[in-house]
């Protein structure tokens, strides 16, 4: 006989859930999977504590020889805190879902359990998957909204600084000027750059996701078609270039074709572009630790797996999950927005 005794079992303790978890296959986030875009920060505390500091070089006046030096004083800087935020779901297994498992021993009882827990583990995982998507979106973008469009920190903001004006790109102009597409790459690349202030160096790279209408006029334009012709890129124009939901580089920036959602729930708008430095450090997640006494003081993982039975009844196990993440964007300003016409 099946009892709910059985989630006492060391293998649906939280821990034991936590670490299994992190094995289930998730659903592909394009920006968590960008080298250099994201850097995870795990912490121990709710809070997470940003500390925002002048650092630009600035020139220095010239002195006659013997006179005082100009003493250089300490960097302004503002720290403020920032609280990570919850995200929860659960999925319930009742008794009666579980009546028809034959109990051929409790070993084989456990392991068919233990199926069913995994698959509502995944079920959930996925939702947690796409939040996480869509948050990053918003710090890619610099307004981190939930789920029902609220926001929840715009980054823009709260370090009070200016995302600049959206760009036309005027990619369905009948009679395009000659280099008139490298023009507004160069523009994007060196805002951006000066936006960062040095931070990232020479390292840091300009992606950019595109929307489908965007795309297609951008890798159908005559401007960027010819820059492979004559080249030994040319046969990428006969190999499927340009095609969906693929990635190419143009000029100085790394073009994506976003593939967002089926339900549009996360994507880019069709005839827009978002544009960021990869490399550069100023995208982080911050994860805080789970809620229970088992991960108190601990650094704070990317999702948390409980079960809680029924203990009233024992007529249910709920499968739940918990993750705590905070999307950072600490240099609004180097983000840039375009659209197609």
């Amino acid at each position: 006989m099946l009892t709910m005794d059985v989630f006492k079992q060391d293998a649906f303790s939280a821990i034991s859930l936590t670490a299994s978890v992190d094995k289930i296959g998730y659903v592909p986030g394009l920006l968590g999977t960008i080298p250099g875009l994201f850097v995870p920060v795990p912490v121990r505390t709710e809070m997470v504590m940003i500390e925002e500091r002048e650092n630009a070089p600035a020139l220095i006046q010239t002195t006659p020889r013997g006179a005082p030096v100009k003493q250089k004083g300490g960097d302004r800087s503002k720290v403020r805190a920032f609280r990570t935020v919850r995200l929860a779901e659960g999925s319930r297994i009742t008794a009666s879902e579980l009546q028809n498992i034959r109990a051929f021993g409790s070993e084989t009882e456990l392991k068919q359990l233990q199926v069913e827990v995994a698959r509502r583990q995944a079920m959930i995982r996925a939702n947690i998957e796409l939040t996480w998507e869509n948050m990053r979106m918003g710090a890619v973008t610099g307004v981190v909204k939930d789920a029902d469009n609220t926001v929840i920190y715009n980054w823009a903001t709260e370090f009070n600084q200016s995302i600049p004006v959206e760009i036309d790109f005027d990619l369905d102009a009948a009679s395009p000027a000659a280099g008139a597409i490298r023009k507004k790459c160069n523009l994007v690349k060196r805002s951006i750059l000066k936006a960062l202030k040095g931070l990232g160096g020479n390292a840091v790279r300009i992606g950019a996701i595109a929307g489908d209408a965007f795309w297609d006029d951008l890798v159908g334009h005559s401007e960027v078609e010819k820059t492979f012709l004559a080249t030994a890129q040319a046969a990428d124009l006969r190999n499927g270039f340009g095609a969906a939901w693929e990635t190419f580089n143009y000029g100085g920036i790394q073009w994506i074709n976003y593939r967002g959602s089926d339900d549009d729930t996360v994507g880019v708008a069709t005839d827009k572009a978002k544009f960021f430095p990869i490399g550069a450090g100023i995208f982080q997640i911050a994860m805080s630790p789970g809620e229970s006494f088992d991960f108190v003081n601990t650094l704070g993982q990317p999702i948390y797996s409980h079960i809680v039975p029924d203990r009233d009844r024992n007529m249910y196990a709920d499968v739940e999950q918990y993750s705590y993440p905070l999307p950072v964007c600490t240099m609004p300003s180097a983000l840039h927005q375009a659209r197609r016409t």
